[in-house]
């Protein structure tokens, strides 16, 4: 199956612009993570401290009435979801809305006393205090940071050093790129979001170690060529492959975002735009990085040899 023929784009040609867009995607979700380490973004519960419920009624509640009834009983910040096509209702209540007591009691009550004829079961309950919310994020950022550590170096065993380090930029710059969306469009920060942004860093790493592998044996094969020829050439040879492999990957993640309910929404579109983004960085980030760094190493040799003879 190949939905694309020979192509000779160059791609290599194009990295100054890539490289700016990249910049700013990067600059984004730098200032995300800031953000994000002040509690200052849409931080979860899982990160920010509160209680999560789920009801189950015997009848369906409008979401608007529930949200009334919430905020006269002191919870009006409460942050309400619809479980799509069921009468179950997620409800989760942050640490600066906490009451006293135990809060997911007084959800239940609050149901139990505003809505008398329609019954209902809490199918969960968790509560998170803000000391383990801050544990969570420490070990997220240092899960994220052990991970782009692994990557670096297998890339670097496994290919070269300078491979290593486009690699790694290339899956950081993923990981931005996620927080940046995430940070604008003001959605949840989670540990799916998490779950997600790792899942994507795998996938990204996948794809780049693709076009890596062509570029070696083709940095084999065609010695005489140029550098930007045989990268350029590379990257094209599998550019069908990975748009193929993209598109699959992208309508199993649609689909759950279409269909997965409200509960995975955040996680089917995290790994939507991790797809799309990780698909882009494997052709213009990862190879580009390495050849401008090639570029810079002979440059560097050639003016030390200049030095010499000068000498």
């Amino acid at each position: 199956m190949q939905l694309i023929k020979k192509t000779n784009i160059d791609f290599i040609g194009k990295r100054k612009i890539s490289f700016v867009i990249s910049a700013i995607i990067a600059i984004i979700g730098v200032i995300g993570i800031v953000q994000i380490a002040r509690n200052a973004a849409n931080m979860g519960i899982d990160f920010s401290g509160g209680t999560s419920v789920q009801l189950n009624f015997n009848q369906p509640v409008p979401i608007d009435k529930a949200r009334l009834v919430l905020a006269n009983n002191n919870l009006k910040e409460a942050n309400l979801q619809e479980v799509k096509d069921t009468n179950r209702l997620l409800i989760k209540v942050g640490k600066t809305t906490l009451a006293s007591g135990n809060v997911a009691e007084t959800i239940k009550g609050v149901f139990t006393k505003e809505f008398p004829e329609n019954a209902f079961i809490v199918e969960s309950s968790t509560e998170i205090g803000p000391s383990i919310g801050d544990k969570l994020k420490q070990d997220t950022l240092i899960a994220v940071g052990i991970s782009l550590l692994g990557i670096i170096l297998y890339i670097a065993w496994r290919f070269d050093f300078k491979f290593g380090v486009g690699a790694t930029l290339a899956t950081l710059h993923d990981v931005l790129a996620m927080v940046a969306v995430f940070y604008l469009l003001n959605k949840e920060i989670n540990l799916l979001f998490v779950t997600a942004v790792l899942t994507i860093a795998g996938y990204s790493l996948t794809d780049t170690v693709v076009v890596f592998d062509r570029i070696r044996e083709n940095l084999h094969k065609k010695l005489s060529e140029p550098l930007t020829d045989v990268f350029n050439g590379s990257i094209n040879e599998v550019l069908s492959r990975t748009v193929i492999t993209s598109l699959t990957t992208f309508l199993a993640a649609i689909s759950l975002l279409l269909f997965g309910g409200e509960v995975i929404h955040d996680f089917a579109f995290a790994l939507v735009v991790g797809i799309i983004v990780a698909t882009y960085s494997s052709i213009f980030i990862a190879s580009p990085i390495v050849i401008e760094l090639e570029i810079r190493k002979s440059d560097s040799n050639n003016k030390m040899t200049c030095l010499e003879s000068n000498e």
